[in-house]
């Protein structure tokens, strides 16, 4: 049977499944059969609707003391200057330069985020700078790479003078990567900087 033909009798199949459908229902102003009802009226009970399993009559519950959702660490650091020294001292940055995967990924996020302000290689001009917002520290400066890195990881998470926490914006782990992608432009800054003291003056 030729593609043309198989063609014909589904469209035949269909029409006839349309004429049926709608000629054989009691009331045409009533919906048809629910074969799947179970996709239409929800089982389970929802959040705030009331419950008799439990003896306070509600659905939704309090997570269960001590635990922590997936994905969402605690941080002992506090905010301030006491909880950024401290995140210096205790915190390391649980990936390397060699990991390209999280390298590619800092870079995702710090164009992302780090970049209006910051600019694209952290020289503290930004597009927002352009406009009127004050302008950052830049990265390069030699006070912003002597950090460590868990200070950096701090500030990114509580913020810091004009720069608000991107702790609900970026996730713990993608914020160790942007400060890679930091490191990365320093490097690059003290890379071009030597270059040029090479180049012998005219």
């Amino acid at each position: 049977m030729s593609n043309r033909a198989i063609n014909t009798v589904l469209l035949l199949a269909l029409l006839t499944s349309g004429i049926l459908a709608w000629t054989i229902r009691k009331d045409p102003a009533y919906p048809n059969f629910e074969i799947l009802p179970e996709m239409v009226h929800s089982i389970p009970y929802d959040s705030f609707s009331p419950a008799d399993s439990f003896p306070d009559g509600k659905t939704l519950r309090q997570p269960v003391p001590n635990t922590i959702p997936r994905g969402y660490l605690p941080i002992f650091h506090e905010p301030g200057e006491p909880g950024a020294r401290r995140a210096g001292e205790d915190l390391t940055n649980p990936y390397s330069t060699e990991h390209a995967p999280a390298s590619r990924r800092g870079r995702r996020i710090y164009n992302s985020f780090c970049q209006p302000c910051h600019g694209p290689k952290g020289q503290a001009d930004g597009l927002v700078i352009s406009r009127g917002y004050p302008a950052p520290p830049s990265l390069s400066a030699p006070e912003t790479k002597a950090l460590p890195d868990g200070r950096m990881f701090h500030i990114i998470t509580y913020g810091q003078g004009n720069m608000p926490s991107h702790a609900s914006q970026i996730a713990q782990e993608d914020r160790w990567k942007a400060v890679l992608h930091i490191r990365s432009l320093q490097a690059l800054d003290e890379k071009t900087a030597a270059q040029e003291q090479e180049v012998p003056s005219p």
